[in-house]
């Protein structure tokens, strides 16, 4: 019996001490809620943002699973009305780690209908006019990027639409590397400065109920 047992064990030591990269989704994230930039694969910007949002749901005690969140782009911090593809790609990764917290999480950018063309089906729009008029968010997740010489400044916030108390804050640094390529200014999605309000008869009287603006 003892013949076999040593056979057995080697493909298992084996396999532990394969590639660590190829463990990391598997282990890494299960064990450890903080994240290291710098061990990070190249392109793991979600598990930056596993980091950020940790951090975050660690340090506030106001956010609970019955108040609505909504999640809106990272900006540039030298203007605070442009982003590009990462800040919009850091917003859609928050999205994904609050809900799976447990956390509810607004989609303010689905219309409530399906579009149907030729090209596709949507039920998502960047078009003030095709939303809703006010929609219901105690809490809204956002945060400024700064690009440095070796990578990008991430400072993420959460923030009370009614009261604009910070209720908690989370900061990380993702490496050039780990973005795989430079951030083009040439791409950066610009916001309007005007405001466009429109009343909205069911939810007009509602405190928590927040405007859309364009």
């Amino acid at each position: 019996m003892k013949k076999w047992l040593i056979p057995m064990l080697v493909p298992v030591l084996l396999s532990c001490a394969s590639d660590p990269e190829e463990n990391f989704y598997k282990s890494t994230q299960v064990d450890k809620g903080e994240i290291d930039s710098f061990n990070l694969p190249k392109h793991a910007i979600n598990d930056v943002v596993k980091g950020l949002a940790y951090q975050m749901l660690e340090s506030s005690s106001f956010v609970n699973p019955k108040t609505p969140i909504a999640v809106a782009s990272f900006v540039n911090l030298k203007d605070l009305e442009s982003t590009n593809w990462l800040g919009n790609q850091l917003s859609e990764n928050f999205v994904h780690e609050l809900q799976r917290h447990g956390l509810v999480v607004i989609d303010y950018k689905t219309t409530g209908h399906i579009r149907v063309t030729k090209d596709g089906d949507y039920v998502f729009s960047r078009d003030w006019q095709e939303l809703p008029e006010r929609q219901i968010i105690d809490y809204v997740v956002t945060g400024t990027m700064m690009e440095q010489e070796s990578g990008i400044l991430i400072n993420a916030r959460m923030i009370g639409m009614q009261s604009r108390v910070v209720v908690a804050t989370a900061q990380s640094f993702i490496p050039s590397w780990v973005i795989g390529e430079e951030i083009n200014p040439n791409q950066n999605v610009k916001m309007k400065d005007g405001l466009i309000i429109r009343d909205s008869a069911m939810l007009v009287d509602d405190e928590r109920a927040v405007e859309i603006q364009n």
